[in-house]
């Protein structure tokens, strides 16, 4: 069976995610950095990872923007998609043309859309794009013929979650300069979006340990019950 990865943790005492989140401040405040943390919340799922049906994957578009630089480019046959897609905020779109350059060695980017038509073509760079967790997939939402939309989506805020193969899932939630308010916000969309892709072959209790840490803490142990 594969060994759980160890989480270190500040504080073993449940905390509401109110009081989760002050310590974490008060943690943060007490060292403060030269950069602004990121606060990532650390999820233990209660699945067989080696069972496919159990692995989740699917985006979620977070209230409040964690504010990233996304770099978004789109595979798309349709010179008039192309030109939304970059109107919308992607660095590139294209197809053959784009695939050409990705296989020369361009990796510059975080999110690939593509429409439906493109996605036959793209699979010659499946073996590029998959190690790195790019290839576009139907739970993700970027195969898609609205591409501008997705693109807009992505930019705003929308994030991937997905297990590793411990089933822990980590996600950033925001920057530790956010209101306890926003935190909050999009805490509580992704949970309620874990809870909701919940898959059928998990029986009993899905979601276990839930952590808040920031780029640079240790962990504190939250009661979502709470």
């Amino acid at each position: 069976m594969t060994k759980k990865k160890v989480v270190k943790v500040v504080n073993t005492n449940l905390l509401s995610l109110t009081d989760g989140i002050k310590a974490l401040k008060e943690f943060c405040n007490n060292k403060p950095r030269k950069f602004i943390e990121s606060v990532d919340l650390v999820i233990n799922l209660f699945i067989d990872t080696k069972q496919p049906s159990q692995n989740i994957r699917f985006s979620v578009c977070l209230p409040v923007s964690v504010g990233n630089d996304v770099r978004v480019i789109v595979f798309t046959d349709d010179s008039l998609l192309q030109k939304t897609a970059i109107d919308a905020g992607a660095i590139a779109a294209g197809c053959e043309d784009l695939i050409q350059k990705i296989e020369d060695g361009f990796l510059e980017f975080d999110y690939v859309v593509t429409t439906p038509e493109c996605m036959k073509k793209i699979s010659k760079i499946a073996k590029i794009l998959g190690p790195k967790g790019l290839m576009p997939n139907p739970k993700d939402g970027n195969i898609t013929k609205d591409v501008a939309k997705v693109v807009q989506e992505i930019k705003k805020g929308k994030i991937r979650i997905k297990n590793d193969k411990f089933g822990i899932v980590h996600i950033k939630v925001g920057k530790i300069d956010f209101s306890d308010d926003d935190l909050i916000k999009n805490i509580n969309a992704v949970l309620n979006s874990i809870k909701e892709f919940k898959p059928e072959s998990v029986k009993g209790k899905f979601i276990g340990d839930v952590y808040l840490k920031s780029t640079m803490s240790p962990s504190f142990l939250i009661d979502i019950n709470r």
